[in-house]
Formats: structure tokens, C-alpha cells, sequence
């Protein structure tokens, strides 16, 4: 077997995870191809916005402005319960408006000019790993197969992915209970019922859309998610709609269907030897707060770097597997907010109770706090154990600090996706003691706006996904952390 690598990173799926993936790797100086079974982009949109956290990682690689006018939202919900998630610093319902299309389109545009290598038309068909790297057999559209060889596969082909269960991953979970129909509909004429109604004969809801089209999302009780074999035909959802809330949709023009279910499925393991797994290829859930989309592209940014270093031979040798190890449990967390708000939205007057529970607790400030920050993701925290500073494993917030060269925002500072001594305290003796891993990690001294803003930290080690790996001020413990996440010092 011909062992030369046409790249150091495989990754199978040119969604946004993989696409994020693509430019992450690009950033840390890994080689990558993007293999795509679709041979041009199909324009649908199941995801419509992204969470403030996912936000915040666009921030800092500076994409934002390649959206345009971005627009968040104050007020979201929780199981279909209204309230407004800026009670808590920094969040909210995230970026709404935004079809998973342009979303992809940026992302594409900012790989290729990165140097990835995105192909198209290329469906995975095997893999076979060995000690040193990945072989993947895809075929063209032609039907003619090729052979791809990385030091490393990813898998980011969705739901259903062909590379998950060619490396024998469990994919272990709950089926799905209900079936819910999907459509994007000009002329529709329905009113919008953002947060859901709630109809003897099912739920329903409208989002309004650019240019009068409208996405209506339908769950008719006793409807079997045994019958979800693929996308319906439009009349079958608008008769459907018509037998729950008695409009008359027809008349509309579909310009996308779809079906979906609240199957939750989460694998089993992250990472089998040099395969890996980012995005709906590693969970499913049911889609309520915009956060599938979301959680794949904080997947990639967290791969992202840690995959980079292990290829390029810098990273410590447990790196990779703290993959797993944060993500992981990420999205457990994920599948167990999005199945409880399932049970609510979704369920019929079984589930009263439930919603007049959460109605209750959703009158305290301290529970919509909770709430807002699981769902926007701004409270993940990774365990760096138990003696970490209480900022280590947190998110670096966006804030303005004062530097000798005048006024930085932080997600500024992550935008070349190196890691960050961040000095507020002047203290060179911690600059000194990072000198060795210039090439991996800037040192930037600044000013924040308030001694409060980092908890009364001297400093910060800020990984390149954002996450901060080490505060406090003495350089033998700032020296530890260094080595932890970023390998030997390029001298001592």
C-alpha cells in the first residue's frame, strides 16, 4: 500500500463543521482536504442562525464581517417558555436569520483562501487505518474510486455518517417519538408563531424569512417517526397543516422539504485511533435553540488546533485525547437540555405539567441565568482540575483592553489561532517564562477596562480556541501550563 500522504488531515464532509475544521487546521499548519459527496451545495438551510458562543468563535477568526449585518435576539425560550436570555453578561439567543447556506458559503470561501483543498463530488466509500495514517477509498460521480491518504480522518458527514460506522463507533441513544415536517413556503400567508402553538391536533410553528418566504415547522400528534423515510412531498405537509390548524397552505410555493425526528444519539467515543468525529457525526438531537450547527462548529474549533500541533509534532503527547475528553462531555450536556425541552414542546397534555413547572422556575432570575447559559454556551467550562483557577476551562469573554498600541478587543487577538499570554499586570518575569513558545503562543501586555474584568488575574494563557488554560501570577505554574498544552519551549 502506497503509505505517502496526499494530506495530513482527510476530512469527509464540507458542511460548516467541516469547513470550520478545514480553515482551523489551515491556521495551525496542517495540510487538509475536504471530501464532499455533493457536487455543488444544495441551498437548503435547516439551521437558520448560531448560538452566541458560535458567534463569538467567528469573532475570533475575524468572520463576522463577512456575514454582513448581523442581528441577534434578546428574547429566545426554554421548552417553549419566552424569556429573555440577557439577564445573564454577554448572552442571548444568538445570531438569527442567517440560512445555514451563507453560513457555509463564508466558511468555504475562508478555507480556500487559507489553502484548503475542498473537492467535490467525492462520496466516502471505506477506510483503513494503520499505525501511521488513514487510507480512504471515495468514489466520483462517475462511479470511478480513488484512494486518499491522511495521518489523520475526521468525520463530519452528518447524522448519518458512512465514517463513523466504517471505524466501528457505537452510536448509543434513544430513537425518535416524534415526527416533525419541515418546509420553507412563499405566499404561505400564515401569521408567525415563533415560540410555537399549541393545537389539540399538534404544534406548529412560523419563523418569518427574507422576501415573504416563511419556515413553518409541523408536529401532528400521532404521527409514526417510523413513516420519516425521507423528505415528504409539499402537499403532504400542507395537509397536514390543514388538519391541525385548519389553513389552507397550498397555494404556497415550497421551495425546501424536509422531516425530521427527536432521535438523540451521541457516539460512543470522539476519537478511534486516527479517526475522529466533529458535529451531527458525533450527536443528534432534536434541533430547538439553534445549537446543533453551533456545537459542530465549537467541535472544529476545539479540534481544530490540537489536531494542527499533533501533526506538525509539537503537541504533548495526551493532547489529541482532550478532545474527547471536553467534548464529550459538551454534548451530553447538549442532548439532555434539548431532550427536556422536547418533552415540553412536543408533548401533548401528559406534558402540561412539565410546562407549567418550567413557566414557574422561569420567573427566577437565577434559573434564567442557568438556562441562558447552556443554551447560548457561554458557561462551558473544561476540567482542568480541581486545583485550576476558577477562570481556567472558561471561555475569554469579549472585552476591550488598552495596549501600548492603543485600544484591542480580545477575539482580536485570537484571530491567527495562536495561543495568548495575556500580561495585565505588567509582570515580565511571566513574559520570560514564555519566550520559548514565541512561535506558539503571543505575549500581549494590556489594561483591561476594570481590575474586576478577569477576576483580579495577573495574567491569562488563552488556548486558540479561546479558552483560558492558566491564570494567576507565578511563572512555574505558567510554565507547567505551557507545556501541558503546547508542547516542548522551542528552547529552555
Amino acid at each position: 500500500m502506497d503509505t505517502t500522504l496526499d494530506a495530513d488531515v482527510i476530512v469527509v464532509g464540507g458542511g460548516p463543521t467541516g469547513l470550520m475544521l478545514a480553515g482551523e487546521l489551515r491556521l495551525g499548519g496542517a495540510g487538509v482536504i475536504v471530501a464532499e459527496a455533493l457536487e455543488q451545495p444544495t441551498g437548503q438551510s435547516r439551521a437558520l442562525g448560531f448560538t452566541t458562543r458560535a458567534l463569538e468563535s467567528f469573532d475570533q477568526r475575524g468572520l463576522v464581517p463577512r456575514f454582513g449585518g448581523l442581528e441577534t435576539s434578546p428574547m429566545g425560550h426554554f421548552g417553549g417558555i419566552p424569556f429573555d436570555y440577557t439577564v445573564l453578561e454577554d448572552a442571548d439567543f444568538g445570531a438569527r436569520g442567517i440560512p445555514q447556506s451563507q453560513t457555509e458559503a463564508v466558511l468555504q470561501e475562508w478555507a480556500r483562501e487559507l489553502g484548503a483543498d475542498i473537492r467535490r463530488g467525492l462520496e466516502f466509500l471505506a477506510l483503513e487505518q494503520d499505525a501511521d495514517g488513514v487510507t480512504v477509498t471515495v468514489a466520483t460521480p462517475s462511479g470511478e474510486q480513488r484512494r486518499l491518504r491522511g495521518a489523520f480522518l475526521v468525520g463530519a458527514d452528518g447524522a448519518r455518517s458512512t465514517v463513523r460506522r466504517a471505524a466501528g463507533i457505537d452510536f448509543p441513544g434513544a430513537a425518535g417519538s416524534q415526527l416533525m415536517h419541515l418546509a420553507d413556503v412563499a405566499g404561505s400567508g400564515v401569521r408567525p408563531r415563533p415560540f410555537g402553538e399549541r393545537l389539540p391536533g399538534g404544534l406548529v410553528q412560523v419563523f418569518p424569512m427574507a422576501e415573504g418566504v416563511a419556515r413553518i415547522i409541523l408536529s401532528e400528534y400521532g404521527a409514526s417517526p417510523d413513516a420519516h423515510g425521507g423528505a415528504p412531498g409539499f402537499a403532504e405537509v400542507a395537509a397536514a397543516w390543514q388538519r391541525v390548524t385548519g389553513e389552507d397552505i397550498s397555494a404556497g410555493e415550497a421551495l425546501w422539504v424536509s422531516s425530521f425526528t427527536d432521535a438523540t444519539r451521541q457516539a460512543a467515543h470522539y476519537r478511534q485511533g486516527r479517526v475522529l468525529l466533529a458535529g451531527d457525526a458525533a450527536h443528534i438531537h432534536l434541533p430547538v435553540g439553534g445549537q446543533g450547527m453551533s456545537t459542530g462548529v465549537q467541535d472544529a474549533v476545539n479540534l481544530g488546533w490540537k489536531l494542527a500541533a499533533t501533526v506538525r509534532g509539537t503537541a504533548p503527547g495526551d493532547l489529541l485525547d482532550t478532545y474527547h475528553g471536553e467534548r464529550h462531555p459538551v454534548g451530553a450536556r447538549l442532548l439532555a437540555n434539548t431532550r427536556a425541552q422536547g418533552m415540553a414542546i412536543f408533548g401533548g397534555e401528559e406534558s402540561q405539567a412539565l410546562r407549567d413547572l418550567y413557566a414557574e422556575l422561569l420567573t427566577l432570575d437565577e434559573v434564567q441565568r442557568h438556562l441562558a447559559g447552556a443554551v447560548s454556551h457561554i458557561d462551558i467550562r473544561y476540567d482542568l482540575g480541581e486545583d485550576a483557577h476558577p477562570l481556567a476551562g472558561r471561555r475569554l469573554p469579549p472585552r476591550t483592553l488598552t495596549t501600548g498600541g492603543g485600544p484591542v478587543r480580545t477575539p482580536e487577538l485570537l484571530h491567527p489561532a495562536l495561543g495568548v499570554l495575556l500580561d495585565l499586570d505588567g509582570t515580565p518575569a511571566l513574559r520570560t517564562a514564555a519566550a520559548g513558545w514565541k512561535d506558539r503562543v503571543t505575549s500581549v501586555t494590556a489594561t483591561p477596562e476594570s481590575p474586576e474584568t478577569f477576576g483580579k488575574a495577573a495574567a491569562l494563557l488563552v488556548r486558540p480556541d479561546g479558552y483560558i488554560a492558566w491564570a494567576g501570577d507565578d511563572p512555574d505554574t505558567l510554565t507547567a501550563a505551557l507545556h501541558r498544552w503546547f508542547g516542548s519551549p522551542d528552547r529552555p
